[in-house]
């Protein structure tokens, strides 16, 4: 019913662990962003069961869609190759998502380290105050966490999953606002659980926040209202006049722009009345 999709790159040690953990669980799609280590010989010849694309670029977040193309079951879990699922928490999304054919998308409690600390970003949805129906089995929300979500395999395929310009950083707020404007519910679950042990792989930290300050404006003009789109560039345009890293965002967004006002759909009035409930779109 499920099948585990994990983009990798660069991570072959973090990835066995993963997978060691996965693979008894559900089919498991990898698909290698263009690494240049062993992750591809690793997974090929530690779990011949795992069905393996390994690409010659970094797609980013994208190339989760094409793991969920080569999946064949109604539900993908996303997961990333330093985090993995429970036992038993891939059959209770089933479950959730079968009773409830509204529900779009279910997020995971996300457990960090061994210390099993709750992520902050699932503590924000645990407290969320958006009004639900007493059929919503979770918190409803209007963000999610890419590598600890299960989704309708069919619908995030119809969606157009995670669009391929933002490669990776806040890439779930396009597809949260189209998943809600599609009529369907983002839920927080917190018997569904995912373990998520940070790799010791060094992280870019600067290019990530250009990224996410990049990627959510775009989001802004591709979903919003024009009101809600001046407000995010302007308030981004203050923060570039003292952060170098905001002025790059900027830059980059505006050079995106033709693209983007080809592609802007704006949401219904329903979904946007949600949206200015919280803070950002975006996780």
């Amino acid at each position: 019913m499920v099948t585990v999709v994990i983009a990798t790159r660069n991570r072959a040690t973090s990835l066995a662990t993963t997978l060691e953990r996965v693979t008894p669980l559900a089919p498991v799609v990898v698909v290698d962003n263009g690494s240049g280590d062993a992750t591809s010989a690793m997974t090929r010849a530690r779990f011949p069961s795992v069905r393996l694309l390994t690409l010659d670029r970094n797609d980013g977040a994208y190339a989760r869609n094409l793991g969920a193309r080569l999946a064949t079951t109604p539900y993908v879990a996303f997961c990333d190759d330093d985090c993995w699922w429970a036992p038993g928490s891939l059959d209770r999304a089933v479950e959730v998502l079968e009773s409830n054919p509204h529900v779009g998308l279910l997020n995971a409690r996300v457990l960090v380290g061994s210390e099993q600390r709750l992520d902050p970003a699932c503590a924000a949805m645990a407290a969320s105050t958006l009004p639900s129906r007493d059929t919503v089995p979770g918190r409803l929300i209007v963000a999610f966490m890419a590598g600890a979500s299960v989704v309708r395999r069919s619908l995030f395929l119809r969606l157009g999953g995670f669009h391929r310009r933002y490669h990776i950083g806040a890439e779930e707020s396009l597809l949260s606002i189209d998943l809600l404007d599609a009529g369907y519910a983002i839920v927080y679950c917190e018997d569904v659980v995912v373990h998520h042990h940070p790799s010791p792989a060094e992280r870019d930290h600067e290019l990530r926040r250009f990224l996410v300050s990049r990627n959510q404006l775009w989001t802004s003009w591709l979903r919003r209202p024009l009101a809600v789109a001046c407000r995010e560039t302007a308030r981004l345009v203050r923060l570039a006049c003292r952060d170098r890293i905001a002025r790059r965002a900027l830059l980059h967004a505006a050079a995106g722009l033709p693209w983007v006002l080809r592609e802007r759909r704006v949401v219904g009035a329903d979904v946007e009345r949600v949206l200015v409930l919280v803070p950002t779109a975006g996780p």
